[in-house]
Formats: structure tokens, sequence, C-alpha cells
């Protein structure tokens, strides 16, 4: 080991769209996303000597043929394909490799462009179990299964549609001072309630919306960062796959398992978090995975939801995934670039005053029933 600090000095995204242009790619998406993060901390692509990619719709290409077309010359390199997930798998394996020194510089990449039929390609195929056993049987996508996990923890924890509808309308009103986000529209309790049945009981706003886009981040030696810029430094990083087989009911995730071994090595609690950016393909995951990470110490989800509704608490301050939109790939560095955002201060109107730490969570690559990887970092400014 060498003994080299790594911060990640920036964090850009390519805005969001929900109609593309039809010339857009996402070879176009995500070289610009590269170009734009390496531009943004200060540095050059030629100082670039590692590079982590995500994409569903890359393909044939793969990482290589995207450092080709970025121009970059490597020394590391990784492709992810777990999904929500892959943010912060990506971080944690950019990390150990700039202190191993394997690299100096590393951007983490991740975007797709997604239409409908982009959007029904990635479903209709997303591993072999679906296409073998589940879209023969004409279930066109994930919200029949999230719809049955949701009736079970309404069940579990005594919970009506409002608990739900909580997460969704917080999230929009933060998503409205976000210029970023498609969907800005204001969004109340009303409006979510006379929202159409998807799958009982997921409403048309408990649906993360499918966008095309791209996020990255510059992952840098700490001696790289000029003197007095800000940076944020991974405290502590780590995640869980397939952790109880998918013998389980999904109503808990690998962070539960994690989170604890975690906050001790960040020496930080729960309570110290200034900005949370949950994985948030569907609500009934934002409040599982808060429940996870330790932030419901009273084990009242309606305590949670008052926070959200109330209090303004610092959950998903992009609007999240089901305001923002989900990106594809994207979903999984989504929340990643709105915490470092926030904690560089360039948040803008949505900007939490004084935030130096955050907690993000990613969630991931339903292999069947539910999602199989589950991971946190812990970041705090520098």
């Amino acid at each position: 080991m060498t003994g080299h600090s790594a911060v990640i000095a920036s964090a850009v995204e390519v805005p969001y769209t929900r109609h593309p242009e039809g010339d857009e790619t996402t070879e176009r998406l995500l070289t610009s996303a590269v170009r734009q993060a390496v531009e943004k901390a200060g540095l050059a692509i030629e100082d670039v000597d590692g590079l982590g990619v995500s994409s569903f719709t890359l393909k044939p290409d793969h990482a290589v043929d995207l450092a080709l077309r970025s121009g970059l010359a490597l020394r590391w390199i990784m492709e992810d394909t777990n999904g929500g997930a892959s943010g912060v798998n990506m971080l944690q394996h950019a990390v150990r490799a700039i202190e191993a020194g394997d690299a100096e510089t590393i951007v983490l990449v991740a975007g797709d462009r997604m239409t409908a039929s982009d959007f029904k390609s990635v479903v209709d195929e997303y591993n072999a179990i679906t296409r073998d056993y589940v879209t023969p049987l004409g279930m066109g996508g994930p919200n029949a299964m999230f719809a049955m996990l949701t009736q079970r923890h309404m069940r579990r924890h005594g919970l009506d549609e409002k608990a739900y509808g909580a997460v969704a309308v917080a999230q929009r009103r933060w998503a409205t001072i976000n210029p970023g986000a498609v969907y800005r529209t204001p969004m109340s309790m009303d409006d979510y309630l006379d929202s159409p049945v998807v799958a009982s009981p997921l409403r048309r706003f408990d649906c993360v919306p499918p966008v095309t886009g791209a996020d990255a981040i510059v992952i840098t030696r700490q001696d790289h960062i000029q003197d007095g810029s800000p940076a944020v430094r991974v405290s502590a990083i780590g995640g869980s796959v397939n952790w109880d087989r998918h013998e389980g009911d999904g109503l808990r995730t690998g962070l539960g398992r994690v989170a604890p071994e975690l906050w001790n090595r960040a020496g930080l609690r729960p309570t110290d978090i200034d900005v949370i950016s949950v994985y948030d393909d569907y609500p009934v995951m934002v409040l599982i995975q808060l429940e996870d990470m330790g932030f419901v110490p009273t084990g009242s989800l309606f305590d949670i939801t008052d926070r959200l509704l109330h209090d303004q608490w610092p959950v998903n301050t992009s609007g999240g995934q089901l305001s923002a939109g989900q990106a594809g790939s994207a979903a999984g560095m989504h929340g990643l670039v709105e915490a470092v955002i926030q904690l560089l201060g360039e948040a803008g109107e949505r900007q939490v005053p004084g935030a130096r730490t955050a907690a993000v969570s990613g969630y991931g690559m339903v292999t069947y029933r539910y999602g199989s990887c589950a991971n946190l970092a812990i970041l705090e400014r520098v």
C-alpha cells in the first residue's frame, strides 16, 4: 500500500431528459460526462489513468471502447453491471485503487439513452431469469414485483398509502428547486392519492420514470487537489451481495448487515449525517433502506414519514429518481453525485446549509423477487 489518500474532486450530471434527440447516443452521453467531470475537477484528460463504467445500453461496446473514444490512456479499468448498486460499488474499488497506487485519477461514469424501446429491451432481457421465466408471462417490468413487496411491507408495519406517498411528495418538493429534475411540478398528497393505480397499491408516482442522461465523478489523490479547494473523502464504504440467498421476504437489505460496522469505521452515527441519498426506484425501498441504515431509532416508520413531510428532512435532495428520473444505469450514480454536489456547496437553491457529511446507499439487480446488492458510502467534506 502506498498510503495515498483518495478524495472525490468533482461530480456532474449530464442533464436528464424524457425524450432524447434522435441523434443522441449512450456513448455521447458518457463521453460528455467524462469530459465535464474532468474539467470541473481542474484536471486534463491526460491526468486520468483510471476509468469505471456502468451502462445497460453501451453494448456492444464496453469500458475499453469508451476509454478509446474519450481519449484516455489507462492503468486501471473496470465495468460494473450491478445497476442501482453500481455507483457505490465502483467508488469502493476506485478508492482502494488510488490508496494502493494502482491509479492516481479515476473517472467513474454511468448512464444510458433510455427511450421506450430501450427500456423494454432492458426489462425483457434484464438477466436470464427474467428472460426465461418472467418475460414470457407478459410482465412488463418490475412494478408488479415491488407492488407485492409494498403490500407485504404495509402489513408488516401497519402503514397506509400515505406513508409511501410521503416519500414521493417530499422528494417532489426538493425537485421543484432542482433545475436538473425532469419532473418539477409541485405535488400534494391529494395529487398523489388521485393518481392512477399501476399495480396495487402502487400509483403512478410510486414508479420511477425512465429518462436519458449520465452522471460522473472524479476520484484523485488528495495531494492533487489545489490548496483551499473543497473535496470529499470516503470515511467508510462497503456492501453486501445476496446476503439472504433470496430466502428472506425482501423487507430487509444487506445494509442492515453492514451498516453498523461502517458507522463504527467512520466514527459517525446516523444522527451526524447532514444529507442522505437513498436509492429510490420505489418508495417502499426508501423506507426499508432508511431503517436498515439506522435512521429509524424509534422503530416507527410513521416518525420517518412525518419527518419527510413536515421537517424537510434532507433525503434525496435532488428529488431522487422518483422526480429527477432514472437514467438507466445512472440510477446507481445519481444519489452519489447529488451527495457530492451538496458537500461541495454547489447545490444552489436546494443547498443544505453547512452540509459536511452524507450517507449514500445503493440497491439493485433484481435477480428474481428483489434486489440482491446493497451498499453504503459515508462521505465527509475535507
